[in-house]
């Protein structure tokens, strides 16, 4: 079967960002089926152009990547950033138009505004057309105050409708947004969840190497590892850093890139911040070292009602590379760790509980230690990606044989 992904955020494993889709379609190739992904050369976690990319790459398990143009402006204003989006949207279908002899279109959002190009391409096809929901957009966008026009809200939730209703299925990665894309027309919902590829982490490793690097090799480290935009809430990390002044062997490390980086790191310098440290992103490759070297995780949003639905990537990954949780996010994801016993949660928004439960870890080397291995545990036997790819590509298998029939 050839399958067609659009995504804009498509991220591959040399790259920082987002590899899950990379990962399903490396497995989906070993499983015999043809991937074709179009992707924009701009970084969806930094917003920078690589306009010396080769357009089409095909990697060695015969993924085939095509960059497609995008208008670099995806950390200007919202308006900007919406234009970024419609220039992908315009691009990506014209260069679906030209991949021959496809059985699949697979869409995927957010952004939502490849979701149209994905569902046209389908039906000029005249193939089924699976859309992916990885986060409730344009919902978070509103509950965050990006999106604040009516007339705005208002396109965005109808398009959005639209494209649960036309999908031939839908495809969820947290049981939180089941309810949500249920109510606003999708007829058949499949959970397929985020969870983490344990092979790529070593659960022993104390990660020597990243700690000398960096200077961490006495200290007590927490590593935030991901996007530092409005949704992440990391003024609530510096807010804690600010609290753990007097514990100099803690170390806060915030490893990403994002829209509010700059600003975050003019604030810490402000504050003078010297146990908080900034790294730049790194491919998925070289994270599992990077978390190796972190003796605790940290997962964080804003204390926005709808963030109790997402089960944040991150999160699995953390567990899979034996690190206990902190998790500053409430909701599915709690459940999970908690029931795991593989981390503390702290309520979202509250900088002093943060603050005291890095303190706690760090004076319970052996809690961690415990914490860390029940999240490994857990991942391996509930939230292996393999097991995930698997039943993904049961669900593909089974809509081009719908549609045979």
């Amino acid at each position: 079967m050839h399958i067609l992904l659009i995504h804009q955020a498509f991220a591959s494993l040399d790259e920082a960002g987002g590899t899950r889709h990379h990962e399903l379609a490396r497995y989906l190739s070993q499983r015999g089926h043809k991937v074709t992904v179009i992707a924009s050369p701009v970084s969806y976690l930094t917003g920078t152009d690589d306009r010396q990319r080769v357009r089409k790459q095909v990697d060695d398990l015969g993924v085939t990547i095509l960059r497609s143009f995008t208008l670099p402006a995806l950390h200007r204003s919202f308006i900007w950033r919406v234009f970024s989006f419609l220039s992908f949207m315009v691009s990506s279908f014209i260069n679906g138009l030209f991949v021959r002899r496809v059985d699949l279109v697979w869409g995927t959002t957010p952004p939502i505004f490849q979701g149209p190009t994905a569902w046209l391409l389908a039906r000029l096809k005249g193939v089924p057309f699976l859309l992916e929901v990885r986060d409730l957009w344009p919902a978070f966008a509103v509950a965050v105050g990006v999106l604040k026009n009516r007339w705005l809200i208002s396109l965005s939730e109808g398009l959005e409708r639209f494209l649960y209703r036309h999908a031939d299925r839908v495809v969820v990665n947290s049981p939180g947004f089941i309810e949500h894309v249920q109510a606003r027309g999708a007829r058949r919902v499949s959970l397929v969840p985020n969870g983490a590829d344990p092979d790529m982490f070593d659960p022993d490793s104390k990660g020597e190497q990243f700690r000398k690097r960096f200077g961490f090799e006495n200290c007590f480290v927490v590593l935030y590892a991901g996007a530092h935009g409005m949704s992440n809430d990391l003024d609530v990390a510096l807010d804690a850093a600010d609290r753990l002044r007097e514990s100099p062997g803690i170390r806060l490390v915030l490893l990403g890139s994002g829209k509010e980086k700059p600003r975050l790191r003019a604030e810490a310098d402000r504050r003078g911040l010297d146990n908080l440290v900034f790294l730049p992103p790194l491919p998925k490759l070289e994270v599992p070292a990077a978390l190796a070297g972190a003796d605790a995780c940290l997962a964080i949003l804003k204390p926005i009602e709808m963030y109790k639905t997402t089960y944040p990537n991150k999160v699995f990954d953390y567990m899979a590379a034996g690190r206990p949780v902190i998790l500053a996010i409430d909701g599915v994801i709690r459940e999970v760790v908690e029931e795991a016993q593989a981390g503390v949660f702290v309520p979202p928004g509250d900088p002093s509980a943060l603050a005291d439960a890095i303190q706690m870890l760090a004076n319970n080397p052996q809690k961690c230690r415990t914490m860390g291995m029940n999240g490994r545990i857990t991942v391996v036997s509930r939230f292996s990606r393999d097991a995930f790819a698997d039943q993904f590509s049961l669900i593909l298998e089974e809509m081009r044989r719908s549609t045979d029939g």
